[in-house]
C-alpha cells in the first residue's frame, strides 16, 4: 500500500495550519457614556471603527433623521441581562430625548448608535 492512502485508495487530507486571520476577536461591549472609538486594521488594508462607549444615537423619526441624546436601555429582547448593565446592541429599545427608540444596527461593528424611533412621548 502506498504512504497517505487508505485501503480503498483514497488518500487522507491533512489538517489545516491554524492562521493568524482565523483567530476569533475579543468581544465589544459598548456602553452609555462619552463616546469612545477605535480603529481596527482589517483585512486588505481596510480599516473599521468601533465604539465601546456611547451617548448620542442618529435617530429616524418621518423621515428625517436627528442626533438625540441617550438615556437609558429599557429592554433587550435578546438577552434580559443586557438592558440591566445597560449594554447598546442591535434590537435593543433605548430611552432617548426624542422618546423610545429601536436600535437597527451593530455599534461595536460601526462605532455609531443607529436607531429608529418606537413611539413619540
Amino acid at each position: 500500500m502506498k504512504a497517505g492512502r487508505k485501503v480503498s485508495g483514497g488518500r487522507y487530507k491533512k489538517p489545516k495550519k491554524k492562521k493568524l486571520t482565523g483567530r476569533q476577536s475579543q468581544t465589544r461591549i459598548v456602553k452609555i457614556g462619552n463616546q469612545k472609538t477605535k480603529t481596527l486594521k482589517t483585512r486588505g488594508g481596510n480599516k473599521k471603527l468601533i465604539s465601546f462607549l456611547g451617548n448620542i444615537a442618529n435617530v429616524i423619526t418621518k423621515g428625517k433623521a436627528k442626533k438625540s441624546i441617550i438615556k437609558n436601555v429599557l429592554e433587550t429582547p435578546s438577552n434580559t441581562f443586557l438592558a440591566r448593565q445597560n449594554i447598546l446592541v442591535k434590537g435593543a429599545i433605548i430611552e432617548t430625548e426624542l422618546g423610545k427608540a429601536k436600535i437597527t444596527n451593530r455599534p461595536s461593528q460601526e462605532g455609531t448608535v443607529q436607531a429608529e424611533i418606537l413611539a413619540l412621548d
